[in-house]
């Protein structure tokens, strides 16, 4: 079952780069074994390395309908964000809580 989703911003970054577009993400087929030489994960699966990305929540389930695979839409979650100076830091009746 493909999962249609819109990713969500990085912790590491502020920015809202990756954060427009509809991902499609393909199930996991295979799990990982560990190579016996190194040691690592190893799979078969070459899906599970593969996301597209669309411009619109539409066109991703229109491309789960064309390729006739069933699919689930995560819906994103929204913040609120509010307004914020960086003076406001420094400020001499500040609120903390």
């Amino acid at each position: 079952m493909l999962r249609i989703f819109k990713p969500a911003k990085t912790a590491m970054q502020s920015g809202m780069r990756k954060t427009k577009k509809w991902s499609v993400e393909f199930p996991l087929l295979d799990r990982a074994d560990p190579n016996p030489l190194m040691g690592w994960a190893a799979s078969g699966d070459t899906l599970k390395q593969t996301r597209l990305e669309f411009d619109s929540q539409e066109a991703a389930i229109a491309y789960a309908k064309k390729i006739d695979q069933d699919y689930v839409v995560v819906e994103p979650e929204t913040s609120d964000t509010k307004a914020k100076s960086y003076a406001d830091n420094f400020r001499f009746n500040k609120i903390t809580g």
